[in-house]
C-alpha cells in the first residue's frame, strides 16, 4: 500500500464526511453561526448539522443554496471529497470533471444526466454566476423558473443562475449534457 502525500490525512474519508468538514470550515472562517447559514440557505437546521457532521448525504440542491449563502462555488466543498465527485438531486445527477480557475473567474464543468418525470427546482446561485449546457441526447427544458429555455440534442443553453432556475427532461428520454457553471470573482 502507498503511502498517502504528506498533505493529505490518511485517515480522512472521502465522502460526506469531507463535504461536511470543508462546509463547517467556511461557515466558521465567515464568522456564521449554523442557524444563521440553515435560515440564509433556506434548509432545516438540522439538515445542515448532519451535513456537517457527515451523518447525511446532502442533495445537489441543498449543497448549491449552502454554498451560494456561503459565497463559493460548489466544488469549495467537493474538491476534497472524491477525484470525480458526483452529487445528485431530484431529477439531476451532476459528475465534476474539472475545476478551471482564471483570474476572473472560476468555472466547473460536469457531466450531467436529467430523468425523465418530475424536474428539478435549484436555488438562485451568488450573484453573476451563469449557467452553459450542452445537451448531447434527449431535450432539455432549464434556465429561470419564469422563462425556461428548452434544446435538443445538439443545442446549447445559457442562462444567468442568480435565480432559481429548473432542469427537466422532456419526454422518456434521459437528458445527456454538459454543464459549464461561470462563477466571477468577487
Amino acid at each position: 500500500m502507498a503511502a498517502a502525500p504528506p498533505d493529505r490525512d490518511p485517515t480522512a474519508d472521502t465522502g460526506a464526511g469531507a463535504v461536511g468538514r470543508q462546509v463547517r470550515a467556511l461557515r466558521e472562517e465567515r464568522g456564521m453561526s449554523l442557524s444563521t447559514l440553515a435560515r440564509l440557505a433556506g434548509v432545516g437546521k438540522a439538515t445542515l448539522s448532519g451535513l456537517e457532521n457527515g451523518t447525511r448525504n446532502p442533495t445537489l440542491e441543498t449543497l448549491y443554496a449552502v454554498t451560494a449563502q456561503l459565497g463559493v462555488p460548489l466544488t469549495a466543498v467537493l474538491s476534497a471529497a472524491a477525484a470525480e465527485p458526483t452529487v445528485s438531486g431530484a431529477a439531476v445527477s451532476a459528475t465534476l470533471l474539472e475545476v478551471f480557475t482564471e483570474a476572473d473567474a472560476t468555472y466547473e464543468l460536469y457531466r450531467m444526466r436529467v430523468t425523465p418525470g418530475p424536474g428539478q427546482l435549484s436555488p438562485a446561485h451568488q450573484s453573476g454566476v451563469t449557467e452553459h449546457v450542452t445537451v448531447f441526447a434527449g431535450v432539455l427544458r432549464a434556465g429561470p423558473v419564469d422563462a425556461p429555455l428548452t434544446a435538443a440534442a445538439g443545442g446549447h443553453l445559457r442562462w444567468t443562475s442568480d435565480v432559481p432556475h429548473s432542469y427537466a427532461a422532456v419526454g422518456d428520454e434521459e437528458v445527456h449534457a454538459s454543464l459549464l457553471l461561470r462563477y466571477p470573482r468577487r
